[in-house]
């Protein structure tokens, strides 16, 4: 494991705690899409049906076993939690998400590595996570308040991205034989779609420094 693909990982572990910190610890879910988080849920559910058949080393099935938990545990918090739920912004976080499910299992269908059930729901989740930000975003760009801790989050997100791209690349000019287009393309999509937001919070985060400068 190289040093971008650790720190990847870090960061991505890093925007869940963030989001779990905010869920659990101020009892508050607002600016944060549902919608997101269910996609997030099942794009880890059909990424690791492997996780009790394929042991790879403890790193990585401790890690599989956090993304899972922590997904369908965010999930639960902003469903069924009674506080939580209350501070839910559903008027808001009205994204159709399930559109974007059978286009990316229909392209797992016909793109993929090797037609087994395994690998078209492997490339399924790499397409749907791809797009799985999107109700975020789109929430994010509706409401225009970005509290510290969900900017954080996305922010963390989108590093994480980053640092796996750096991660592919590396692999790239390090290791023969590392080619995978369908990791690749969706990665770099996915990364994409945080352009946007990055600029809209770095320009948050320079009035926020200028309201903060003496007279």
């Amino acid at each position: 494991m190289n040093i971008f693909r650790l720190f990847g990982d870090m960061t991505h572990l890093a925007s869940v705690l963030v989001l779990l910190l905010k869920i659990h610890t101020i009892k508050s879910c607002a600016g944060v899409s549902l919608k997101t988080q269910e996609l997030y849920a099942l794009v880890f559910a059909s990424r690791y049906l492997d996780i009790f058949t394929n042991y790879i080393s403890l790193y990585n099935t401790t890690m599989k076993l956090i993304f899972l938990g922590s997904s369908f545990s965010i999930v639960w918090y902003m469903r069924y939690q009674k506080i939580v739920r209350r501070t839910y912004d559903k008027d808001q976080d009205t994204f159709r998400h399930y559109i974007l499910i059978l286009p990316c299992l229909l392209l797992a269908l016909v793109i993929n590595e090797r037609f087994t059930f395994r690998e078209v729901m492997w490339a399924f989740s790499l397409y749907l996570e791809a797009v799985a930000i999107l109700p975020q975003l789109v929430l994010l760009q509706r409401t225009r308040n970005i509290d510290n801790l969900t900017g954080q989050y996305v922010f963390l997100l989108g590093a994480y991205r980053a640092l796996y791209i750096l991660n592919w690349i590396y692999r790239y000019f390090t290791e023969p034989h590392f080619i995978h287009w369908i990791t690749w393309i969706s990665g770099l999509v996915q990364t994409l779609l945080y352009a946007d937001f990055f600029y809209y919070y770095i320009q948050s985060w320079k009035n926020n420094q200028k309201l903060h400068l003496p007279a």
